[in-house]
């Protein structure tokens, strides 16, 4: 038995929207595109790579997305997704491959603490459509890279720290609806 087509289309969504709103820094988003009661393991680096540490529901995937906070930025690059149907109509699973950038500085030294990983995936439809249950983070591989410069958080619109770019003249992005979705967007 294989993914509807639709529903394979909408968890794949459900995952870019997830690294969009990381990367956006925008954790309240992040915490909706989890159910309730979902489970959210991760990996305690540099002392292990597996996934060790369990965050439950809402609060839960918003303790460990406040972790964030102190990186400058992130970026993630999705570089594989499989799906495949559940045991039951409305639940799903995935295995995703992601390149996770996270620059920080200190010491006016910005640095870029590369993770590859995987997540795997427990999806579950809810009224308000496909939602994370469950999560596995496990690294595969850590690298450290120093950068020569970073383009400046959206924040506060300064570059205040070493090498940050000069606030840029990009549109900011618009309202959309649903969260990180174009209007144009079926």
């Amino acid at each position: 038995m294989s993914l509807r087509t639709s529903d394979r289309l909408a968890v794949a969504d459900l995952v870019h929207l997830y690294a969009s709103a990381v990367d956006d820094r925008r954790f309240d988003d992040v915490v909706e595109l989890f159910t309730a009661t979902a489970e959210l393991r991760l990996p305690d680096p540099p002392r292990s790579l597996e996934p060790v540490r369990r965050h439950h529901g809402h609060d839960g995937v918003r303790t460990a997305m406040a972790a964030l906070a102190s990186v400058t930025r992130t970026e993630h690059a999705i570089v594989g997704e499989m799906y495949a149907p559940g045991d039951s109509l409305g639940y799903a699973l995935g295995r995703i491959t992601c390149i996770a950038h996270h620059w920080t500085i200190a010491d006016d030294q910005i640095t870029d603490l590369v993770w590859h990983l995987r997540y795997d995936d427990e999806y579950l439809r809810t009224p308000a459509g496909w939602r994370i249950h469950g999560r596995a983070l496990t690294i595969n591989a850590i690298e450290t890279r120093p950068v020569r410069r970073l383009r400046a958080p959206k924040s506060d619109g300064r570059a205040a720290d070493a090498g940050l770019s000069a606030a840029s003249t990009e549109p900011q992005p618009r309202k959309t609806n649903p969260r990180g979705r174009s209007r144009e967007t079926p």
